[in-house]
Order: C-alpha cells, then structure tokens, then sequence
C-alpha cells in the first residue's frame, strides 16, 4: 500500500486484510459492493490525490442516484479504511472531515404493505393442506412478522405450541451457495413470537414427522426472487397490490400499529435492535396515529366542563 495507488485498489486490500472473516459473509457482500461502486466512480483517484474537496465530490456524485441513508453506509465504509490510512501515513490528513451526506428523497412507496382486508383476501388464497409448500411459508411471515432468512431457518423444535410460541434464534443463509443455519441480524433478533391458534393448528400438524433440527422451508438453493414471483401471483389471483416477501412483515407490522399495539411490543416482535428503527420505518403510519389521538384528546377535552 502507497499514496500513490488508486483508492480503489487500497480499498478492497483494506477490506481483505481487516474484513474478510472478521464480519459476518452478508456484511461483507456490503464492503464488496462499496468497492465495486467506489471503482466506477473513481477509477482514476489516488491516495495522494485525496482532498476533502474530491471526497465530497466522490459522494455527491454517489448520492445522485442513493437514498441519504445508503449513502452514509457507503461513506463509513469509505471513512473507516481512510482513518487507517491517515494513521498508517499513506495521507496526511483526514478527507472525510465534515463531509456532508447527502442523497435522493426517501421513497416512502418502496414500503409496500397491505391493509386488512386486503391481507384476508389474499390468505384466503392460500392452501395449508398436505405438505410442505410456499404457502405455508407466507401464512408464517404474515402472523408472524419474520424476515425472510428467519422464516427459512425456522426449525420443528422451535415452536412450542403448548405455550403457543415460536423461538427466533437463527437464520439460514440462502445467499451463500453453501447455504447452513446462520447467526440472527443482532442480539435483538433473539425473540419468542406469540402465535395465533390457527397457526398453532396448522403448524403442528405439518411438522409431525419432520426432523425436528432441519429447516422446514429448505430442500435445496432458495432464491428470493422465486418467493415473490409466486406471492406476486398469489396477490393478482387475490385481486390486491402486488408485494414483496418482506412487504408481509411490513403488514403485520401495520396492522399491529393500527390495532393499537404499542411500539415497543411491535419493535420486540419485529426483532429490531431499538423503537427508534420502528418509528422510522413506520413513521407515516404513527403520524397517522397520532393525527387520530389528537382528535380523540380534543373530544375528551371539549367534553370537561
């Protein structure tokens, strides 16, 4: 490593020599993916080329096509193998100082959730009769709120449905060709999910017989993409908005915050590591809320006198 080599190219040694194994393999898809755009924006930057002014030039030009929240990953990936940098000599000082952070509007239409009715039609598509298939497994993150790698590492021993509960404790990493149980996104993670008697029901009568350690969902390489091009199916036959795998854990999000479930149940259920990570996922539907007790508040006002 010199000043005088590519940024780039300092970058991805940096990540192999202080990241490859020490972060979980998702993580580190991340860093991959900062490189590989750091090398088409910059393919040319050098080390000693390195000026507060032509980093913010590298990340506004990053920004011109990233949500503000995206670009700040990209600029910590960036910043932490350049604090190295500094303190290794390769430059003189820090470029990343006050950087400004920037980026496209938050699309609140990329949360894509359904309302209730919505979500009746389309379980009344589904079929939870016989074995194993992907209907069960949308029946399981539309009660439960699972993300996708949870609800494939979930086990027959995890549900105990005497006390009608089910333990998150893992996930399986469908992205890697190997695949194999995987550790949960955070401690957080670590959860027992109330559940409905219906799915009491159905669940312990589809995993009698099953091994009670082997993934339910899993029999061979899982893609996301072949989930929810049958849930997009599922959505027309049912007549409602096409979502997402993980627009199902958005509705049962939604529908909890709107039956008046309190925010921090609904962030312990969703498995996130604080309340702040629930209000700024769900923030226009509190607001909405909100709006809702305001007018409640005044009523109640306007009736003392």
């Amino acid at each position: 490593m010199n000043n005088t080599q590519r940024f780039y190219q300092y970058f991805s040694q940096w990540m192999e020599l202080y990241k490859l194994g020490a972060v979980r393999s998702v993580t580190y898809k991340k860093y991959e993916m900062t490189a590989k755009q750091l090398r088409k924006l910059a393919p040319e930057l050098k080390m000693s080329e390195l000026t507060r002014l032509s980093y913010q030039q590298l990340l506004n030009d990053y920004a011109e096509t990233h949500e503000r929240q995206t670009t700040m990953d990209f600029h910590r990936h960036l910043k932490s193998s350049l604090l190295d940098a500094l303190e290794e000599g390769l430059i003189s000082r820090d470029p990343t100082r006050k950087a400004i952070i920037k980026g496209t509007p938050h699309q609140q239409h990329k949360i894509k959730y359904l309302h209730q009715y919505e979500l009746q039609a389309l379980l009344n598509e589904l079929h939870l009769e016989g074995e194993v298939n992907w209907d069960y497994f949308i029946s399981l993150i539309a009660k439960t709120g699972l993300r996708f790698a949870e609800a494939l590492g979930v086990t027959p021993e995890d549900f105990d449905f005497a006390h009608q509960t089910l333990t998150v404790n893992k996930t399986w990493d469908y992205k890697s060709n190997e695949g194999g149980f995987a550790p949960t996104k955070n401690d957080s993670s670590v959860r027992k999910i109330p559940l409905d008697w219906q799915s009491v029901i159905q669940f312990s009568q589809l995993t009698k017989g099953l091994p009670e350690d082997k993934p339910i969902f899993v029999n061979g390489k899982i893609y996301n993409d072949t989930v929810n091009h049958y849930l997009e199916r599922l959505c027309k036959r049912a007549q409602v908005p096409v979502i997402s795998v993980h627009g199902l854990r958005h509705t049962h999000a939604s529908l909890l915050l709107y039956a008046g479930v309190s925010i921090a149940s609904v962030a312990r259920r969703l498995g996130h590591s604080n309340m702040t990570t629930t209000q700024q996922t769900y923030l226009h539907i509190i607001q909405e809320l909100e709006n809702q007790d305001n007018d409640k508040v005044m009523k109640h006002l306007a009736s003392l006198i």
